[in-house]
């Protein structure tokens, strides 16, 4: 994913916004406050004859850096793309990329009612940790997750998680 990909994006996201099964967000930010909370080395765009059907993309859990091998994934797809295995495609590689990164947790929370995602990301070797009752309200409503999360074989001693622990060291003194 680059800059410039993110018009096709954000509408991507508006579209899951707009089910209310996809996000407690209401609408889509600005491209600096997106790109502010997703890390660099793994955001993906998945695209059919040069548009953009579905995109992933990984966020830190914490700034704390004890937790800097454990990321929140996030996949999207177009709804014309839907059940055309973007969204595998997506998860897959995005996991992929995520362990080749140093993450030993790749975790994601689902409204219950969306069956799809959470079939998608068993398939892709996630696992139900639980449920959360009552966690959020979206629209003045109370709304469950359930909490997933893949495991990997990193153990967080790499290079990479290493290197992300200095670089959220230096994000919270304010050096960069």
């Amino acid at each position: 994913m680059r800059a410039e990909d993110w018009p096709e994006v954000k509408t991507i996201y508006e579209q899951g916004i707009a089910t209310r099964q996809a996000t407690f967000e209401t609408k889509a930010p600005a491209w600096e406050a997106w790109d502010a909370g997703h890390l660099a080395e793994a955001r993906l765009v998945a695209e059919d004859d040069g548009k953009v059907v579905g995109w992933a993309a990984l966020s830190p859990v914490s700034p704390r850096a004890c937790y800097a091998g454990v990321v929140e994934e996030s996949v999207y797809v177009a709804e014309g793309a839907r059940g055309k295995g973007v969204g595998m495609a997506l998860l897959g590689r995005l996991c992929s990329d995520a362990e080749d990164a140093g993450n030993w947790t790749i975790q994601t929370s689902i409204f219950p009612e969306n069956v799809a995602s959470i079939e998608l990301h068993k398939r892709c070797g996630f696992r139900i940790v639980g449920v959360r009752e009552r966690i959020g309200q979206l629209e003045g409503v109370w709304r469950d997750t359930v909490l997933m999360e893949r495991r990997t074989g990193a153990v967080g001693s790499t290079e990479a998680t290493r290197e992300r622990r200095r670089r959220l060291a230096r994000r919270r003194s304010g050096s960069q």
